[in-house]
């Protein structure tokens, strides 16, 4: 199976950004990640329509995360995804897709140009990402608690090599419900596996209801610390303070962050509302997205 090729002029592209990033004072660095998540969300909105399926709500509570991960942190190369040094990066939340696609793409991994595929027959970018397709992939994810466990192998794998590479993975807060990312979080405590960042995307939203009405993940934070994590606990849609908690551990310790966001992030008639963890904007509600999203 061939995997989709990079595209080398956006890598380009991709590669100034990150330069000009390096050099931005922390004012200009927040401007620069805020005008690309915004894109991002365009392309989220026109890939989700398209494909008249898609978890826009979920992709937009996590595009903040994912694109100061690409445009800031990662240590990545488009043009060699499989790169023996490079950090890993697991969607444990693989239903958002999308927005991992369109980070992706947008980065150079593979041309834009096949957005407008997604979830089409005989596309690559099936509705969860495939390691086998898509570029950039770790694994496979789509069963949720199963992204989570992966990572902790990645960390451990680059600690074994001594690449000094880190491994991240986000996850969705219903998703902590599940008893084998527990099982993740004690063995990479247990092993001391301080270049593991794991992030909960806490929109407090999951299918069908909230979080503490299904299953209830209060007090999250400490839970997470009993269970051997160094704990930050942020608003997941200022970039300043994503920044700051994706540094590396201080402490010997596993980083476990809870970023509070917003379901549907961006959107006014999408935030906060569980009917959009899986559900496709009207055409009239696709241009007013775009609006909000023009002035953003």
């Amino acid at each position: 199976m061939q995997m989709l090729a990079c595209d080398e002029a956006r890598t380009a592209s991709w590669r100034d950004a990150r330069a000009r990033f390096e050099k931005a004072t922390p004012e200009e660095q927040v401007e620069l990640l805020a005008e690309q998540a915004r894109l991002t969300r365009l392309d989220v909105l026109e890939t989700i329509s398209g494909a008249n399926l898609g978890h826009i709500g979920g992709d937009y509570s996590v595009t903040d995360l994912l694109t100061t991960l690409y445009f800031g942190v990662l240590n990545v190369d488009p043009a060699q995804p499989r790169w023996d040094e490079r950090d890993f990066f697991v969607l444990s939340k693989g239903h958002c897709a999308a927005a991992l696609y369109t980070t992706l793409s947008h980065a150079g991994f593979f041309p834009r140009e096949e957005l407008p595929t997604f979830a089409q027959p005989l596309s690559d970018l099936n509705g969860h990402p495939n390691r086998n397709k898509v570029p950039g992939v770790e694994t496979n994810t789509g069963p949720l608690g199963h992204g989570l466990p992966v990572a902790v192998g990645c960390a451990y794998g680059a600690r074994l090599r001594g690449t000094g590479a880190r491994a991240f993975a986000i996850m969705g807060d219903g998703e902590m419900q599940e008893g084998s990312n527990w099982e993740a979080i004690m063995s990479a405590a247990q092993l001391g596996l301080d270049n593991l960042t794991l992030v909960v995307d806490r929109n407090r939203l999951q299918q069908g209801a909230r979080t503490e009405e299904t299953n209830a993940l209060d007090p999250l934070d400490e839970k997470l610390a009993a269970f051997g994590c160094e704990v930050r606990v942020i608003d997941g849609h200022d970039f300043t303070q994503i920044l700051a908690a994706l540094a590396p551990s201080t402490t010997g310790k596993p980083v476990a962050i809870v970023a509070n966001t917003v379901k549907g992030k961006g959107v006014s008639f999408m935030e906060d509302r569980v009917e959009w963890h899986h559900k496709v904007p009207s055409a009239e509600q696709v241009e007013q997205a775009r609006q909000e999203l023009a002035g953003a």
